[in-house]
């Protein structure tokens, strides 16, 4: 079983940037895609990011350019760098399998790190 946690939110104005971390117990980690997901306050879950195993990147339309993820597997760590933040990117980030969305199984849900853009 893999145990998330993230890491690295806070509170940034616009233009800013963070890096979030996310590290990951257990072995499956660097035999998995990995992803990173935010939930905003009273919208659904989206998909931000995925890194492939081979190292892959893909990024949702509304991040693409700003955000860059990464992985580091002899650390189990996974990583994503927000550069450019927006109001909209405020939201609790998660990482986790790629497959949530689509009701595949995942590892158990890390608490998120919040991260607040003001403008």
């Amino acid at each position: 079983q893999v145990h998330l946690v993230e890491s690295g939110g806070g509170l940034v104005q616009a233009g800013g940037s963070l890096r979030l971390s996310c590290a990951a117990s257990g072995s499956a980690f660097s035999a998995n895609d990995m992803a990173w997901y935010r939930k905003a306050q009273g919208k659904r879950r989206e998909l931000v990011s995925v890194i492939t195993t081979s190292g892959s990147t893909h990024y949702a339309d509304s991040v693409k350019g700003r955000f860059t993820i990464s992985r580091d597997n002899a650390k189990t760590m996974l990583y994503l760098q927000m550069n450019s933040l927006k109001p909209e990117d405020t939201a609790v980030y998660y990482c986790n399998l790629p497959g949530a969305l689509s009701g595949r199984t995942v590892f158990p849900w890390g608490q998120g790190t919040q991260v607040t853009v003001s403008s």
